[in-house]
């Protein structure tokens, strides 16, 4: 199934997932509309999905800020006349141990990961709503489900995206055809650990490194499948973890 008719804000979508998912949904055919505050990184990936016949736009932003976000609804609603999708990309995962007492990174943490996702859904909810349908994916984690050792705060954010997205689901989708996901991976190979400064942490996700993790694409692909099922089916969590990892 070919995604014409898509017209989907990607937040994060610089590097690691978010770029992926662009690439992959544009070679199907959707509009993309590229969010992140990297400018000329957000210029390559349009450039590239261009030269290989699809169609970008780039509205840099911050997920933290309100208007940075109707900023990016706007000048989606001026090039394209609609939006039928957000993906909720945007994370930080600097892991710590409580007791280091790391409150800023707990406090961008909570912006980023928590309030980014909120900003989103109130920014393009009411053009879904005006269409009658649409689709919010959100990028929760593994770490939802389950705690691991430094992730109390990371794994509290993401099981906030998680619930946040069955509440979504539960008021938006049999009310308004609004189909809400929430993607769940493991291990994935991104930079989001770069952000760690627990030089304990550090120490124990050497091991997790040395097993075969998730590619972004296969996070792409998972999206993918989301967007193309018939409006009358809802995914509600999709959950893919390395085959390696426990």
């Amino acid at each position: 199934m070919k995604l014409e008719d898509k017209v989907i804000i990607i937040t994060g979508a610089s590097s690691g997932i978010g770029k992926a998912t662009a690439i992959k949904l544009a070679e199907n055919g959707a509009k993309v509309i590229l969010m992140a505050r990297s400018e000329d990184e957000l210029n390559d990936l349009k450039s590239s999905i261009v030269n290989n016949g699809g169609d970008a736009l780039v509205v840099t932003g911050d997920v933290t800020k309100k208007e940075d976000f109707q900023k990016v609804v706007s000048k989606t609603k001026l090039e394209y006349g609609k939006i039928t999708g957000l993906i909720n990309n945007a994370g930080l995962m600097p892991l710590s141990f409580v007791e280091k007492l790391k409150t800023d990174e707990w406090d961008k943490m909570v912006d980023v990961n928590i309030k980014g996702v909120l900003n989103g859904v109130a920014a393009v909810l009411p053009e879904l709503k005006a269409n009658k349908g649409g689709n919010i994916i959100n990028i929760s984690s593994m770490a939802a489900n389950r705690y691991f050792p430094g992730g109390a705060v990371y794994c509290a954010t993401k099981a906030a995206v998680k619930m946040f997205s069955e509440g979504l689901r539960q008021e938006l989708a049999p009310k308004y055809g609004i189909n809400i996901t929430s993607i769940e991976p493991g291990a994935v190979a991104t930079s989001l650990t770069n952000s760690i400064t627990d030089e304990d942490i550090k120490e124990m996700i050497k091991e997790m490194q040395k097993m075969e993790t998730l590619e972004a694409e296969d996070i792409a692909n998972s999206i993918y499948y989301v967007l193309t099922q018939p409006n009358r089916v809802n995914i509600n969590d999709v959950y893919l973890v390395p085959s390696e990892q426990q």
